[in-house]
Parts: C-alpha cells; sequence; structure tokens
C-alpha cells in the first residue's frame, strides 16, 4: 500500500480528552495545547514557524507524550512517519508536507531530490523527504503507545503494521551503517545524530571544504538569531555533507565524515529491547532480540567508553580513535538496563560533576560540557539544556536506581518547560528559554514526566524497564 492510502487509511481525528479533564491553567493542560496547535491532521510539527514539515525523531518523543492523552494519535503519529520509509529500510529525517512552501525551510525537498537521487535506495514516490535519517527511538516509541491502551493497539493492528517496518529500520542501521566493523551505527551527518551543532563533530567537520555561502539559503535565521545558530562554516560543511550523499544516490559507505555515537547506538539498543517485547506480543520470541541488545551494549562499552573520563566517547571511523569531547550523548547510555553497574555509578557521577553539574549548578543536563572551550549557553547544541536529553537521562537515572536524583530532574524540567512556554532548549544555568517556543517534544515529553508518580522506581520493574505508562490511559 503506498503512502496516500495508508494515509487515506487512518482514523480520524480524535480530539484530546482526559479522565477527568485537568485545569485549564494547568501545565498539562498547556502542553496539551501545544501539541493540538502542532497537528496538521496527520502528524506533529516540532515548531509551526522554524520546522513546518515531520521530523522523525521528534515524532518518536511526540508519539511518547501524545500516548497519555490520545493513544489513537499517538498510534497515527508513528504510523504516518513509517509511511515514508524508503525500500532499504531507512526512516528519513524529513517528511514533507507539499503544503508548505519550499523557502519556508532548507535544506527543501528540491535539495534533497529523494525520488531521483534516492530511486536506487528506494525512496517513496509518493511522498518528498530527506535522504539522512536520525535517531532510532521508534521502536521503543511504538512500545510504550501500544502500553497506553493495549486493547485499542490490538484491536486496530497497530503493532503488526508497524513491527515489519520497525526491524527492517533496525536491519538498515545495523549492517549497511557500521562502517567501522565493529557492530555499531555510524551517523554520516551531523544532523542524522541529532545534535546538530555539537562540538564532538568539529575535529571530524574540519576535513569537509564548506559549500559556498552563496549556494543556498538559510532559512533558519528568519525565525532564530545569529549568534543562537550555527555559524555559516558549518552550515557550509552540512550542506556539502548532504550535497554529496545525495550525489552518489544516498549510498553508504566511510566518506568524509562517518562517526560511530553512544546515543544513537544507545538508542538502538533500547528500541531493540523494545522490538523483543513488540514480538512477544505479537506472539513470536524476542529471545534473539535481547540477545543482539546485550552484543550491542558490550560492543559500546568496548569501543566508545573511556574509564578515566567516566563517559563514553564518540569514535571517528575515518580518522580513527575516540573523539575527546565531553558532550551530553556520551551520558545517554545510561538508559540501558544492561549496562555494567561500574560504567552506570561512574555516569552518575560524571553527570553530577563539574562537566554537567546536575542537582549543583544547572536546571538541566547541558548539551556540552561546562569546562569546555567551546561551551556556549545559548548557541545550538553547544551548551544549551535540551528537553529530550534530560528525559532520557531521568529515565536512566530511575532505572539505575537513582530515584532522589530522577525525581529532582523531573521536577525541574516540568517547571522549566512550563515557565518557558515549552521552549525547544534553555540556558542551562538560568532556564532562559532559547529557540524555538511550544516546542513539539517539551511539550509531550512533560506530559509524560507528569504522568509518573514521585518516587517511581523503574529498577524494580525487571523486563519492563522502558514501560512506566499508566496501563489502560485515557482513551480518546
Amino acid at each position: 500500500m503506498d503512502r496516500t492510502a495508508q494515509l487515506t487509511a487512518l482514523p480520524a481525528e480524535p480530539a484530546i480528552a482526559y479522565d477527568p479533564p485537568p485545569a485549564a491553567d494547568s501545565p498539562q493542560a498547556r502542553a496539551a495545547r501545544v501539541l493540538t496547535d502542532n497537528w496538521t491532521g496527520t502528524s506533529t510539527v516540532p515548531s509551526r514557524r522554524l520546522y513546518p514539515h515531520q521530523w522523525s525523531w521528534d515524532s518518536a518523543f511526540i508519539a511518547i507524550g501524545l500516548r497519555h492523552v490520545s493513544p489513537l494519535r499517538a498510534q497515527t503519529e508513528l504510523e504516518t512517519l513509517l509511511a515514508a520509509q524508503w525500500a532499504d529500510g531507512r526512516v528519513p529525517h524529513i517528511v514533507f508536507n507539499p503544503s508548505v512552501p519550499l523557502d519556508a525551510y532548507f535544506p527543501s525537498p528540491d535539495f534533497w531530490r529523494s525520488s531521483t537521487a534516492g530511486r536506487a535506495a528506494g525512496a517513496p514516490r509518493t511522498v518528498q523527504t530527506s535522504g539522512i535519517v536520525q535517531p532510532p527511538v521508534h521502536a521503543l516509541a511504538a512500545w510504550l503507545v501500544h502500553c497506553a491502551d493495549p486493547g485499542l493497539s490490538r484491536a486496530r493492528g497497530f503493532l503488526a503494521r508497524v513491527h515489519p517496518r520497525l526491524a527492517a529500520w533496525h536491519r538498515y542501521l545495523l549492517h549497511r551503517r557500521d562502517l567501522g566493523g565493529g557492530g555499531l551505527a555510524s551517523v554520516v551527518h551531523p544532523w542524522e545524530q541529532g545534535m546538530d551543532n555539537s562540538p564532538c563533530w568539529d575535529a571530524p567537520l574540519a576535513r569537509v571544504t564548506p559549500a559556498p555561502a552563496r549556494s543556498f539559503r538559510r532559512a533558519d535565521l528568519d525565525h532564530g538569531a545569529a549568534e543562537d545558530r550555527p555559524t555559516d562554516l558549518d552550515y557550509g560543511r552540512y550542506v556539502r555533507l548532504a550535497g554529496d550523499y545525495r550525489d552518489r544516490g544516498y549510498a553508504d559507505g566511510p566518506g568524509e565524515f562517518a562517526v560511530e555515537d553512544p546515543a544513537f547506538n544507545a538508542l538502538i539498543i533500547a528500541s531493540e529491547h523494545a522490538l523483543a517485547r513488540i514480538a512477544h506480543e505479537l506472539g513470536a520470541a524476542g529471545t534473539a532480540r535481547h540477545a543482539r541488545a546485550e552484543r550491542l551494549t558490550a560492543a559500546l562499552v568496548e569501543r566508545l567508553w573511556d574509564p578515566a573520563e567516566g563517559m563514553f566517547f564518540c569514535r571517528d571511523v575515518r580518522g580513527g580513535g575516540l573523539i575527546e569531547e565531553r558532550g551530553v550523548s556520551g551520558l545517554i547510555p545510561l538508559l540501558l538496563p544492561g549496562l555494567p553497574h561500574d560504567i552506570a555509578a561512574a555516569l552518575v557521577r560524571t553527570l553530577a560533576g563539574p562537566h554537567f553539574g546536575l542537582g549543583d549548578t544547572t536546571r538541566l543536563v547541558p548539551s556540552y560540557d561546562l569546562l569546555g572551550e567551546a561551551f556556549d549557553p545559548h548557541r545550538y547544541w553547544r551548551g544549551p539544556a535540551w528537553f529530550n536529553t534530560s528525559w532520557l537521562l531521568e529515565r536512566g537515572l530511575r532505572t539505575h536506581g537513582e530515584s532522589a536524583r530522577a525525581d529532582a530532574l523531573r521536577s525541574a524540567f516540568v517547571r522549566t518547560a512550563d515557565e518557558t512556554g515549552f521552549a525547544e532548549y534553555v540556558d542551562p544555568y538560568t532556564g532562559e528559554a532559547c529557540g524555538a517556543l511550544g516546542f513539539g517534544w517539551t511539550a509531550a515529553l512533560t506530559l509524560d514526566l507528569l504522568h509518573l508518580p514521585p518516587g517511581h522506581d523503574v529498577s524494580r520493574t525487571g523486563t519492563d524497564t522502558f514501560d512506566r505508562s499508566d496501563k489502560g490511559g485515557d482513551r480518546a
């Protein structure tokens, strides 16, 4: 079935409903209004002005929050995204809305040329997409959405429909993207990892000749301050990398930029565990998936862990060796239940120590080392705190029994998100809003944390580590 037919077959969008309804001036109601305002009919945009299309990992995080107020709409969010999957298994990082003008966002569909340049890789013909990917949060999101209302999910055959697409997505990442030969997936563009402008990319990006500034127009500067966004030099390198990848037909290989990233691979592992649970729900054994997750965890430790620094680092596949920059990505493996105890304990010490300052000097987890030369509390991914990474680390703390720290992070998250109008990101020290307001995943993940009872300890839930849904939640 092509994407148009699939979207036609999706149910009509239900209104968000609560039982009992929240107060109109509550953080819960305000967060839900953001998601209503950002809804397009089949998916949710991150931001109406700055990001007017569907983004891959944004939709996964948004579905995780939506499950508490409309499980049906959360299912629709994921199904819309997966309907744009390429035949080789990749899930593109942007699905373009054809009603949005081309000049509203760059790179636009006419830059990516997915239906022509991506033909050999099986890009869909019925919708325009980008050709790169984003972190694979999708299986985890699908499992949590199912758990919010298993009866609705089973009645609609939700997991049966998304499972083969999710399995193909993981095959693509674990086979075609194992560019370093050590079992881990590589990203071939900084945008794929999601933390676009991190100082972790500075060294490998230095090899890339930037595209001339006159060859593109940055639409992002129409909506954000230049001092908060990537520099023109960095943007020129991003454009060059994306254009070169497009021009070789989106064929994967160790080009100028290939990096094994700890957060990207930790999310593959978390989603492998979720795929195992999905398989079990569908009547198959999930043993092989759990075993693969354990092997990937071992590979992650072997290739990216630095015991002297107490955190994970990115590996430059082409240049060789670890990239000695402390980004929040190196803490995200705390999410994994199979992480060795000593490594989990070291990550908690690093998170609370002087480089990230959680519980001491910062409100939320900064995206980069507070003591690093490149730290900037406002510039995109070079220091500001982002809500999705703090959400992942809140789960990680809870997974490893750090309930008091998790509760403190949860409280700071909800308070800061609401006070800033659900900002895209914030100054890690002051909580000052940066970037877009009314940001989709900020609102959605706030809803998720508001449904978490204080003191809840996921380390006690065994194989349900990744499921903290209140089973049988409100059905819209």
